[in-house]
């Protein structure tokens, strides 16, 4: 039943099962642990398998292990990548044709060190006056390590950072060292997106002080007022030189960052169709956020839910092109 209504929903014919050529072995996604990555593999492997007819699988694990399954071919397809952070292993395996360039998933990412609005600004309404009115910047963090005090640590501040084994987590170690904070911060890294948006979460609801790495799109970001703190602007080259060298001296904010999809090329090799599809799809970080949400919000539900209820409600996303030659399925928009 719910296949028909897949196709319902896609508003498209598809050919005979077997009409398209989905690989003989499961189509094994990236499990990378975070929940936009869930999400998306949701939504294309429901596609896949009720509108394709293929089998598909998944491999959990963090960023560097997966992007190296997928260059070995462990893994078939991941929804995200953010090439910044990966940038010169990405390339790499482009380059020697490991790899294929999936195009965009969504363009406009965001990520950085946030505080509460209220931090900054008080808020009036939860009767919390301003606590540190005059802080716009990352590296003035030192002068306000008393206001976000480790416990378990006098004399330093508590900054959370990405998650353990994240690329993220190696940034902002080194971003740390760079301004120096990590004489006067406690370097937090959770052991899951979910401890990290718990602690935002904690924080933020008894209106307390808080500085932490996050990313968008996301659930958190969707429902909490957060500032991002300055950094000197993005520029290229003194970002290459951060982030090659182990121990270096200057850095910039992070680059904008379009979320790519990658496929590895051997083991999707005859199957022009999925590879089509992958860079087909697309989306926008807002779109994400929105889906992240329902799951925040509808305790139980997995990503697939949230896949499902984000075909039914976005049809103008998943609107169908004319069919292609040789009767295989119609591609998604």
């Amino acid at each position: 039943m719910r296949f028909f209504k897949i196709l319902w929903l896609l508003g498209c014919i598809f050919a005979t099962e077997g009409a398209w050529s989905c690989p003989k072995k499961p189509i094994v996604f990236a499990g990378l642990d975070w929940d936009s990555a869930r999400f998306h593999n949701a939504v294309a492997r429901l596609i896949l398998e009720e509108g394709y007819g293929c089998q598909t699988d998944e491999m959990p694990g963090s960023t560097l292990p997966l992007l190296s399954g997928l260059i070995r071919g462990d893994v078939h397809v991941t929804m995200e990548v953010w090439p910044e952070l990966v940038k010169e292993t990405w390339e790499k395996a482009l380059k020697a044709k490991k790899v294929g360039h999936g195009g965009v998933n969504y363009p406009d990412a965001v990520q950085g060190i946030y505080v509460p609005r209220y931090v900054i600004e008080g808020d009036a309404k939860r009767g919390i006056a301003p606590m540190a009115p005059k802080l716009r910047r990352v590296d003035q963090l030192h002068q306000y390590k008393t206001l976000f005090a480790d416990p378990e640590e006098p004399g330093k501040g508590r900054f959370y950072n990405c998650i353990l084994g994240w690329a993220c987590e190696v940034v902002n170690t080194k971003k740390l060292a760079v301004y120096g904070l990590d004489q006067h911060y406690t370097n937090i890294r959770p052991g899951a997106a979910a401890a990290l948006s718990a602690e935002i979460a904690s924080h933020y609801k008894r209106g307390q002080p808080i500085v932490a790495y996050y990313w968008g799109p996301t659930w958190v970001l969707g429902r909490f007022d957060l500032v991002k703190l300055q950094e000197d602007p993005y520029d290229e080259k003194i970002w290459e030189r951060f982030m090659k060298e182990s121990k270096p001296k200057k850095t910039t904010d992070f680059p904008p960052i379009k979320v790519l999809k990658g496929y590895n090329i051997k083991a999707l090799a005859g199957s022009k169709e999925i590879i089509d599809f992958l860079k087909a799809y697309q989306t926008t970080a807002s779109q994400t956020s929105k889906a992240l949400t329902y799951l925040h919000d509808h305790r139980g539900k997995k990503a697939r839910d949230a896949a499902f209820e984000f075909l039914k409600n976005h049809p103008e996303v998943w609107q169908c092109r004319p069919p292609i030659k040789n009767g295989h399925p119609r591609h998604l928009k």
